[in-house]
């Protein structure tokens, strides 16, 4: 016999059902430092990592959100809080749809961070400081953006000719100067695994 199933606009699936049959909790863990600091390889190993364990998670990162999202977007101040706004309504869906969405931005602003918190959700957000020197981020470095911002070809480079506020009250500090990518991983593994 076939089953039906009652149309109505008021019926819905809860944010509460989906974790329930993905088997964790939902959020938005979201990376923060300076281009180079290691943040995007941090996110992608966390990815593969929870992957492996059956926990649906997304990374958000430069590379995806720019090729469409935010495609339209330059790198004025204005454009930048935007693309942090976009960012952060699109990481509220993910949470809301029961996935962990992993998202590795510079974010340089304490004001734009703040903001990402309020959409979000101080209780659905948590922000990780990926701690690098500039000198090290630039020994990284591998495409000369830092080269390049040095030598005024890129203007309003991030820890080169514009400012980056770390933040003052994080959930995490990843130390990349002293902890390798897998020791990164596993510090930040271990930090969220009560969150799971």
């Amino acid at each position: 016999m076939e089953e039906k199933y009652i149309c109505s606009p008021k019926a819905y699936v809860s944010r509460t059902q989906r974790e329930a049959v993905n088997g964790h909790k939902s959020f938005v863990l979201w990376l923060t430092g300076l281009s180079g600091s290691g943040k995007s390889t941090i996110a992608h190993l966390l990815e593969q990592r929870l992957h492996e364990e059956g926990i649906r998670s997304y990374v958000l990162d430069g590379d995806n959100v720019r090729r469409g999202l935010c495609s339209d977007l330059s790198f004025t101040p204005v454009a930048r809080r935007e693309n942090m706004r976009r960012i952060s309504e699109l990481g509220k869906l993910y949470v809301d749809a029961g996935i962990i969405c992993i998202c590795a931005f510079i974010s340089p602003l304490r004001e734009d961070r703040a903001m990402i918190r309020e959409i979000v959700g101080a209780e659905d957000y948590i922000e990780v400081f990926v701690n690098c020197p500039v000198e090290l981020c630039e020994q990284r470095d591998a495409k000369g953006y830092y080269r390049l911002a040095r030598e005024g070809k890129i203007k309003n480079y991030t820890g080169v000719s514009a400012l980056y506020e770390p933040p003052l009250d994080c959930s995490l500090i990843i130390p990349t100067e002293r902890l390798d990518v897998c020791q990164s991983v596993n510090l930040l593994y271990t930090h969220l695994k009560p969150r799971l």
